[in-house]
């Protein structure tokens, strides 16, 4: 699989740029992928639930609490980036604060999107979105070219897309809820609900 220099590499060739030996490389190609690498897997990872970055954890409940509106605080795990559910009923009430999350359960347990810094670990498409997405930042500062930028712009969109896709469909769908947004599109008229009238 891609390293991470073969990933910058990536990118730098869809810009027209020379290749570098690695991210400490002292030249503006290899500084720039240096300062936006990190920033830019993160975000992508961020960006969906890959199924290669999910992770199960049950959360260790903290020794102090918030200070109001909620009883407990749970750690993050130092790898989180992106809850993607919790294992708290319906209408449970939960927020994210800084490294905790607060909510009036006891326990509590989570998926979510990991931190994977290991490249080894990477799904193809994913590295093939990812190396759009350097090529994409680095396109002004290497190029100073508006139209590459869009281009590569473009390219992102196009990869992240089809990698998303085809993410999505190794496994059965998550169920999805009612939110209380749609809830809260029914009326109390009497003694039942019914949907609003439009």
């Amino acid at each position: 699989m891609a390293s991470e220099v073969d990933i910058c590499n990536l990118a730098l060739t869809k810009l027209g740029e020379e290749p570098i030996i690695s991210l400490t490389a002292d030249s503006k190609a290899g500084r720039l992928c240096n300062l936006h690498y990190a920033l830019a897997r993160d975000d992508t990872l961020r960006s969906h639930p890959w199924n290669f970055a999910v992770g199960r954890e049950s959360l260790a409940l903290s020794t102090t609490s918030p200070a109001y509106d909620f009883s407990n605080q749970f750690a993050l795990p130092t790898d989180f980036l992106r809850v993607i559910s919790t294992d708290l009923l319906r209408g449970a009430v939960w927020k994210v604060e800084g490294k905790f999350i607060l909510t009036d359960s006891a326990t509590l347990k989570i998926r979510y999107v990991k931190r994977i810094t290991d490249t080894e670990q990477f799904d193809a498409l994913f590295v093939q979105a990812l190396a759009a997405r350097i090529a994409w930042e680095l396109a002004i500062p290497l190029t100073d070219t508006r139209t590459l930028q869009e281009q590569m712009f473009n390219l992102f969109n196009a990869k992240i897309s089809e990698a998303r896709t085809v993410d999505a469909g190794e496994g059965t769908p998550d169920q999805i809820e009612a939110s209380t947004w749609l809830d809260s599109r029914h009326v109390y008229r009497g003694s039942t609900w019914s949907p609003d009238q439009v």
